[in-house]
């Protein structure tokens, strides 16, 4: 049904063509939109699924080393190892659009390019397994930062699909269906307006022929027919 509030002239049925028009093609883009960031989101749960799996397999791996060397070593030696750390990772933060959605982009640079400065003890009294837990450590925390940026993608990208899903749906089934009644029921009221002028308007001219036939009479003095169409 349509809105009350409407009024049915020749301006707003215009209105609501083009309000139908604008309606349409956003409608239209909208949908394309939900699609291609359907289609990306899927392929970055895939890549955060695979980085999970990898990062989780790498911390498993340090812990079980962790847990050896401690074995191995005294808990007063293995902590004086890890006291002062060597190295060091400035992290350094940025973004990317990827339709309309600002994407987190992370990147690491450490305060030397030497590999072995993740070391911060000597090798003379701690263990093998000690320096292969800091080694696994060092290698998949790439792969961590790229989980954590992947997550926040798909975290993202996941509210804006459910933006776009929403307005997808109030323009197919709201917008679009009301405009559509508008512009029956202005039609409607428009014809009936005119057909009824028309009927108003022959009435008058039988009404003025009727007249003029009775002036006739009047002045001849004879009956005139009376002609209708």
């Amino acid at each position: 049904m349509a809105s009350t509030q409407v009024n049915p002239t020749r301006m707003e049925l215009t209105r609501q063509k083009k309000k139908l028009v604008t309606a349409t093609k956003g409608h239209k883009l909208l949908k394309d939109k939900r699609d291609e960031l359907m289609r990306q989101f899927l392929d970055l749960v895939r890549e955060n699924m695979a980085l999970r799996q990898k990062v989780e397999a790498g911390i498993q791996a340090a812990n079980k080393n962790f847990v050896i060397a401690k074995a191995g070593m005294s808990e007063e030696t293995l902590h004086t190892a890890l006291m002062a750390p060597k190295q060091e990772v400035y992290l350094e933060t940025s973004s990317k659009n990827v339709m309309s959605v600002d994407i987190p982009v992370f990147e690491y640079k450490t305060r030397t390019a030497d590999e072995n400065d993740i070391y911060s003890y000597g090798f003379a009294f701690t263990s093998g397994d000690l320096d292969d837990a800091v080694k696994s450590l060092a290698d998949i925390l790439p792969d961590m930062l790229k989980l954590a940026e992947t997550e926040k993608a798909c975290q993202l990208m996941a509210s804006e699909i459910e933006k776009t899903r929403r307005r997808v749906n109030a323009l197919e089934h709201v917008i679009i269906p009301q405009a559509q009644e508008n512009i029956k029921y202005i039609t409607m009221k428009l014809d009936e307006n005119e057909r009824s002028t028309q009927i108003r308007l022959m009435k008058v001219k039988d009404m003025m022929l009727e007249e003029a036939h009775h002036y006739k009479e009047k002045r001849t003095g004879y009956p005139v027919e009376v002609e209708t169409e």
